[in-house]
């Protein structure tokens, strides 16, 4: 059995109608479950959180309100 990802690169798309490369956040795991039963990730800010299945499914989850978190494109395990 594999040991559990704790890391995450989340890559998210640029600004619409902009040459505006893409944003990476990484994310690291907490000790919270989502509502989906997945681990929960979170960047050092608390700011961009994540539950992420063992597939590498994205839920994004609102930190505060009035959030409308955007999904990334892209989530790479990292080491």
């Amino acid at each position: 059995m594999s040991s559990p990802v704790t890391r995450y690169a989340l890559t998210f798309p640029g600004t619409p109608g902009t040459q505006a490369p893409q944003d990476v956040v990484v994310v690291e795991r907490t000790g919270a479950t989502g509502p989906g039963g997945h681990p929960v990730y979170e960047d050092a800010t608390g700011i961009v959180r994540a539950e992420i299945s063992d597939a590498g499914e994205v839920r994004m989850l609102a930190s505060g309100g009035h959030q409308t978190p955007h999904c990334p494109m892209h989530a790479q395990p990292l080491p």
